[in-house]
């Protein structure tokens, strides 16, 4: 009998990079393991007009496995032999020590990699500066292949591109000087971008802000003894489909916790992992962070959101 449940891997912008402020480049889904048989993948495709239902089926969160990388190209996602529940992040303690792609953050301080991961790593890197719907920034780094990806799936509002490193190595030192000179974070939190999302700043403002960051990082790698990178100017292309989320209109943040119950709603615009929800019989739209159903088992279906019973209350 076919398990009619799937577990969430999250919400994946693949494909070509968006080619102007109105296109949206890769096209994002929400990827979905099935349980049986085969633990093989299908997804859900996340564009505006979408309408999501589904039953997340218990409150627990569950081993998605590990990766293995054996090159620039390659990679195999090998599923969690036992199901066992999630103990670090969306990992089990078995599934986190073999997982190649853990290594990453500690190559560039000497740590061992195996060859197909050292083989991805020494491919050209990208590092940005982000900034997110409530003037939040970072420091980041992207792949050559996943270049344009990355923002779109981390729900930048604005982001440039500031030096392009030969490699993973010299990337993650130039991140490392940043952060530690030039005071930007390398994470914002997913539930700081949700809160923000329901009150964004004026694009203009953000937009104005990531330049002036963009310019301090630069003049601060001009200044580096680190080799093996360039620095460029280049502007990060937001997809098409966020602008309805990035406008700074207020608007509610989802009502329902979303490690159980039932949900069902209607997509306007997708920023990164958040969503802007329409929930039936409301007439309001909503933030909603679909990252939070990654490593949950959920059971698509003909569900709907439960009105919030005093509306009033979210004004």
């Amino acid at each position: 009998m076919t398990d009619t449940r799937y577990l969430v891997h999250g919400v994946f912008w693949d494909g070509p990079p968006a080619a102007s402020g109105r296109s949206d480049g890769g096209s994002p889904v929400l990827r979905l393991q099935q349980l049986s048989p085969g633990h093989g993948f299908s997804e859900l495709r996340l564009h505006a007009g979408a309408r999501l239902g589904f039953r997340v089926a218990d409150g627990a969160k569950h081993c998605l496995g590990h990766t293995r990388v054996f090159s620039a190209s390659e990679r195999e996602h090998v599923p969690c032999p036992d199901r066992f529940p999630a103990a670090r992040g969306s990992q089990c303690e078995p599934c986190f020590v073999v997982d190649d792609s853990r290594l990453i953050h500690d190559f560039h301080r000497g740590g061992r990699v195996p060859p197909g991961l050292r083989n991805y790593l020494m491919q050209p890197h990208w590092l940005y500066v982000a900034t997110f719907a409530h003037g939040a920034s970072k420091i980041g780094t992207a792949s050559q292949p996943r270049k344009w990806n990355r923002l779109a799936e981390q729900g930048a509002v604005v982001a440039r591109y500031v030096a392009l490193a030969e490699d993973g190595r010299v990337v993650r030192l130039l991140e490392d000087m940043v952060t530690r000179e030039a005071g930007l974070a390398q994470q914002v939190r997913s539930a700081a971008k949700t809160a923000a999302l329901t009150d964004p700043r004026r694009g203009d403002e953000l937009d104005e802000l990531n330049r002036r960051l963009a310019e301090k990082v630069r003049s601060l790698l001009a200044g580096t003894a680190v080799g093996g990178f360039e620095t460029v100017d280049e502007q990060w292309v937001r997809p098409g489909q966020a602008a309805g989320l990035c406008q700074a209109t207020p608007r509610h943040a989802y009502p329902h916790d979303m490690d159980g119950g039932s949900h069902g709603f209607t997509l306007g615009a997708l920023c990164g992992s958040h969503g802007l929800a329409a929930i039936d019989g409301s007439g309001l739209d909503f933030v909603v962070n679909l990252g939070l159903l990654k490593a949950r088992l959920i059971e698509p279906g003909e569900f709907s959101s439960e009105v919030p019973a005093v509306q009033e209350a979210l004004f």
